[in-house]
């Protein structure tokens, strides 16, 4: 099973009993949408939703922030999900939030795992059909995670990273270049824009085409190429809060570079710390 795939695969894989297919739409806090509301407008035929809040830590203070296994084998579990299955991730943006459901999958040692290109525009305009309603009623199953630790980022890591300058890691920022510049808020009141010392941005939206499909993995090798990536250097990625940063994993997957970390805090715990160095460019 791809890491990406198309609306026509999806269109012929609907219905098999081992494929599960989730809405992981996750709007931000300056977006006047209901990710779930939306999902029960019109969503992919048997589809599920996927909460980025609520398959998350429940202690953290910061949003979303990655659960323990535990939580999320019986999250997944509750959802339908085995070791067996293979999972798609989709949102209604096009490709926004649903490269963190991918993510996690990853992360917690389920490679079965995909994005919808496109998402549920592509799907929409091309006339497939959709559904309304609550969620189906879901058969439990048993998820066994196996928790890769070496594709996430804690803030002790990423401090040692800007301590180390151009000896580390690479930070690639996701984020608009007016927010990673300094020169555009941030969707979350109170939070300065800026970014990390040593970080490059490569703004997610520059890895999609105009209908919201990434780009081919040539095209992308050379976007990030542009930002420094190499095959030999680490890299790190972040955005605002570990959402979009996954869309840039999933581009270096795709491109045929080893596979980053995620700074799952992201630039909302970085610019939230008093001790932490900021950049405005």
């Amino acid at each position: 099973m791809q890491d990406l795939v198309s609306t026509e695969w999806l269109a012929a894989e609907l219905g098999k009993p081992d494929l599960m297919v989730f809405d992981t739409t996750k709007y931000l806090p300056n977006e006047p949408h209901d990710g779930k509301a939306k999902y029960a407008q019109a969503h992919v035929p048997g589809a599920d939703y996927f909460d980025i809040d609520l398959i998350a830590d429940p202690e953290a203070a910061l949003p979303h922030m990655i659960p323990s296994a535990a939580r999320f084998e019986k999250l997944m579990g509750l959802l339908g999900v085995s070791n067996a299955s293979r999972v798609v991730f989709y949102d209604q943006k096009g490709l926004a939030s649903a490269a963190r459901g991918w993510w996690l999958m990853r992360l917690f040692g389920h490679h079965q795992a995909a994005v919808l290109d496109g998402g549920l525009p592509k799907w929409v305009k091309e006339g497939r059909a959709t559904e309304a309603g609550p969620p189906p009623c879901t058969t439990a199953a048993t998820f066994v995670a196996d928790f890769q630790a070496e594709l996430v980022r804690g803030i002790g890591d990423v401090k040692k990273i800007v301590r180390q300058g151009g000896g580390g890691a690479l930070i690639l920022d996701a984020r608009a270049r007016g927010r990673f510049d300094g020169t555009a808020p941030e969707p979350r009141p109170g939070l300065p824009s800026g970014h990390m010392p040593g970080a490059a941005n490569v703004p997610f939206n520059e890895l999609l085409n105009p209908d919201q499909t990434m780009l081919d993995p040539a095209a992308l090798h050379a976007r990030f190429a542009a930002a420094g990536v190499t095959a030999e250097r680490p890299v790190v990625t972040s955005c605002g809060t570990g959402v979009t940063a996954c869309i840039l994993s999933l581009g270096l997957v795709r491109a045929g570079f080893p596979e980053p970390a995620v700074y799952d805090g992201s630039w909302t715990e970085w610019a939230g710390r008093p001790e932490t160095p900021k950049v405005h460019s």
